[in-house]
This record gives structure tokens, C-alpha cells and sequence, in this order.
């Protein structure tokens, strides 16, 4: 019994999964009840006219069509309104499917007891499966809904029904009910499956996609990202961003690192460097990659072009903090870096290649002028240079 309800709940998909899956499937709702009950005003409206053509001009029965379709009007139009909304409440699909189900139930008891008192009640089911069978809603919550609507047809037919009708509309209702309840769980549950599927699949997309632009050993983004990127930097920035800033970086003597602690050591150096960029990246918003074996690159955007000194500096203290030992070093104990940084007027250049060129010609510059610093040009700018040894 307990593995019944626990699949009768969906929970076999899991909860966390089944609760997930339930909720963008309930949103989903909102576009059933707004169709649907566009649907059922058109409908009931043109079937008011039946009354009305018939010849004792039945206005009873067109006006209770009419106040039906009146309903699922409003329906229809609090449903668009929601839909607007940022963040919409269970509580109010719950709200708006069941006054939906009501309205509908209304018609169908209208017009298979009401009016035919003295027949059974053969279209039911037709009312039954249109008002389900739209929804993704919890089983629950579908058999509260029929449940209530087959307490209200039987009441209804033992009230206004000869005797001798009763079995027939009982047994009508209990078996449109039944197989209503059944086929809305399998589509439902089919509906899961595929919202599972896809939310999997998204999952795994988005897994390989991030596998494809993360290096592994550093987890910074890879060239591959960094070329996209920077292509993105170069045509997309904020009318607030005055200065589009590329920086090239490399580690200083690094084969000479890996040749005497060893290429295992020299893996935890770059792992290391990995966490002090993506660091930079959450502290200060500053875009880091891994554009080569020990060369990084760096991209963001400034308001005043002074700030560009806050970043280097941050940068080159967050390695020196680090302290890895370099004995075969020829500029400092530990590990250091080269840093050039080229610095230009957002929308004065359109390709990568100059720029990415001119931030390594002040990276050059940088070598050139003893390591472990940090050269900056850019437009306006004259070319100088930031050592900590200076400060």
C-alpha cells in the first residue's frame, strides 16, 4: 500500500526532482487556464443561442449559459493578468483551476441533469475528462476535484432524477471519474517524465558546455572562452564604461619551476595561480582565463582609468601572499608574475587581435624591464610601470 502512494505521488521520481518538475509543469497551468477557458466562453455562448432558437424560447437556460460563460471570462482574464506576474503563488492556480473545473461542472450538470430529467447522463464524461486532462496537477489535488464533482452529479441526479435513473448516472459518474482520474495521473506522469528528461539533459548540455570553456587543472575559463569573450567585451559595454582594460600575465621562470621541483609541483603552482585569478574574478569583478601553459589573460571594464592601478596591485599582492618558494627564480624567492596591460576607450577597437597584441607587447616590456612587475599603455596613457619592490 505504502508503494502505491509513494508512486501514485510521483515521489518514484524522486522528491526533490518530482517537487521541481511539478512546479515548472504547474506553471505551464497558466496557459491551459487562460486557453481553456477562452475556449469554454466561445463555446457555451454559442450554445445559449440553442435555447433561445428552441420555440418555447427557454431565456432560463440561456442566461445560465450566459453567467457560465461570464465566469470563465473573468477566468480567462485573471489568468492573462497572473501571467504577467514575476512570482506567482501555487495558491492561486489552485484558485483558478478549481473555480474553472466548478464552472465547467456546472455546465455539464446543467445540461445532463437540469434539462434532461428524465434521461441518464451519457455525456459526462465528456465534461470530466476536458476539465482534467488540461492540467498538470498534483494527484491529490485531481482527485479532491473529482471526488467533489462526482458528490455534486450524484446529489444533483438523486434530486432532480426519477428513481429508476439513478444506477445508470451513478454508474456513469463512477466510471467517467475513475477513468479520468487514471488517464490525467498517466499524462501527467508522462509529463514529468519529459520535463525530468529535459531538465537532465539541459543539465548534462550545460555540464559539457561549462567542461568545454573551464580549464581542468585551474578551473579558470580556457583560451577558447577567453577569445569568445573578449570578442563579447569588444562590441557589448554599459554607456557607464569608459575603458575597456586586457591584460596578459605570465609566470615568471616557470620552467624552471617545473625542471627543478617537477611537473607535479609545477601542477599546485598553476592551481594555485588558478585561485588567486578567480578570486580577483569574485572580488573585483575582473574576467580571468588561462590562455596558455603558464599565460593568463584578464578583461574588464573601468570608469576612471586610475582604478586599473587597484587591480594590478591587488593582483600581483594576492601572489605574492601566496609565498611558493622559487629557488631558480633570477627576480625573487617566490613565485612572481609579468603583467602587461593595454588600456583603450570603449568602441575604439573592433578586433581582438590588436589589442590582445598590444596588451602582450607591454607584457614584453614587462620582461624586458626585470619581471615581477607590471607594464601599462593604453590610449591617453603614457606607458609606466608597477613593481611592489617600489612601494
Amino acid at each position: 500500500m505504502r508503494k502505491f502512494l509513494y508512486n501514485w505521488r510521483f515521489y518514484s521520481f524522486g522528491r526533490e526532482q518530482y517537487q521541481q518538475c511539478m512546479n515548472n509543469s504547474f506553471i505551464n497551468n497558466l496557459q491551459s487556464l487562460k486557453q481553456g477557458n477562452l475556449l469554454i466562453t466561445i463555446f457555451v455562448v454559442l450554445y445559449a443561442v440553442v435555447p433561445l432558437a428552441a420555440e418555447n424560447f427557454n431565456f432560463i437556460g440561456a442566461s445560465v449559459c450566459l453567467i457560465i460563460a461570464f465566469i470563465a471570462m473573468l477566468a480567462y482574464w485573471y489568468a492573462n493578468y497572473v501571467m504577467q506576474l514575476i512570482n506567482v503563488k501555487n495558491g492561486t492556480i489552485y484558485f483558478l483551476t478549481s473555480v474553472s473545473y466548478a464552472n465547467l461542472m456546472f455546465f455539464g450538470i446543467y445540461n445532463n441533469i437540469v434539462t434532461t430529467p428524465d434521461k441518464p447522463a451519457s455525456l459526462i464524461f465528456i465534461f470530466f475528462a476536458v476539465s482534467l486532462l488540461l492540467f498538470v496537477n498534483p494527484p491529490d489535488f485531481n482527485l479532491i476535484l473529482t471526488l467533489s464533482a462526482a458528490v455534486v452529479f450524484i446529489a444533483s441526479t438523486i434530486i432532480v432524477k426519477d428513481q429508476s435513473i439513478w444506477i445508470y448516472d451513478i454508474v456513469h459518474i463512477l466510471i467517467a471519474g475513475f477513468l479520468c482520474l487514471f488517464f490525467s495521473w498517466q499524462i501527467t506522469k508522462l509529463r514529468m517524465g519529459l520535463e525530468l528528461s529535459a531538465s537532465e539533459l539541459e543539465e548534462e548540455r550545460n555540464k559539457y558546455e561549462d567542461q568545454s570553456i573551464t580549464d581542468e587543472l585551474t578551473q579558470l575559463r580556457n583560451k577558447r572562452d577567453f577569445t569568445s569573450t573578449f570578442q563579447r567585451y569588444i562590441s557589448n559595454y554599459r554607456s557607464s564604461d569608459d575603458w575597456l582594460c586586457v591584460a596578459i600575465a605570465d609566470i615568471d621562470y616557470f620552467k624552471y619551476y617545473n625542471d627543478h621541483y617537477g611537473h607535479l609541483k609545477g601542477d599546485d603552482c598553476l592551481r594555485i595561480i588558478g585561485d588567486v585569478l578567480n578570486g580577483i574574478k569574485d572580488d573585483l569583478g575582473v574576467y580571468t582565463a588561462r590562455v596558455g601553459g603558464e599565460e593568463f589573460g584578464a578583461l574588464w571594464f573601468e570608469q576612471e582609468i586610475t582604478h586599473v592601478n587597484d587591480v594590478i596591485i591587488h593582483w600581483m599582492k594576492s601572489i605574492d601572499a601566496k609565498k611558493i618558494p622559487h629557488e631558480k627564480s633570477k627576480v625573487y624567492d617566490f613565485i612572481s608574475m609579468s603583467i602587461g596591460v593595454y588600456v583603450s576607450r570603449c568602441g575604439a577597437y573592433h578586433d581582438t587581435k590588436i589589442l590582445y597584441d598590444l596588451a602582450d607587447k607591454a607584457l614584453y616590456t614587462a620582461k624586458q624591464g626585470g619581471r615581477n612587475c607590471t607594464v601599462i599603455n593604453g590610449d591617453n596613457v603614457k606607458e609606466y610601470k608597477i613593481s611592489l619592490k617600489d612601494d
